[in-house]
């Protein structure tokens, strides 16, 4: 009965952390495009797009540790 809580916790886990990748992903690829589509970023754009960027990778780097894939 203990490991069936279990796995359930790790699923919800894993459905929160997933949730929360998929929206740093679409975070990062808004700043991208705002980056791409600007005449002239300022130094706080540029920033502000490398921090998502940095942020999505560092979760996605997590997900493959804790081998979860998108089903």
């Amino acid at each position: 009965m203990l490991f069936r809580r279990k796995g359930r916790l790790r699923a919800e886990s894993n459905e929160k952390f997933l949730n929360l990748l998929n929206k740093l992903r679409a975070d990062w690829r808004q700043q991208k495009d705002l980056l791409n589509k600007s005449f002239d970023p300022s130094e706080e754009v540029i920033c502000q797009t490398k921090l998502a960027e940095a942020r999505y990778f560092l979760l996605l780097k997590e997900a493959k540790y804790r081998k979860i894939s998108i089903k």
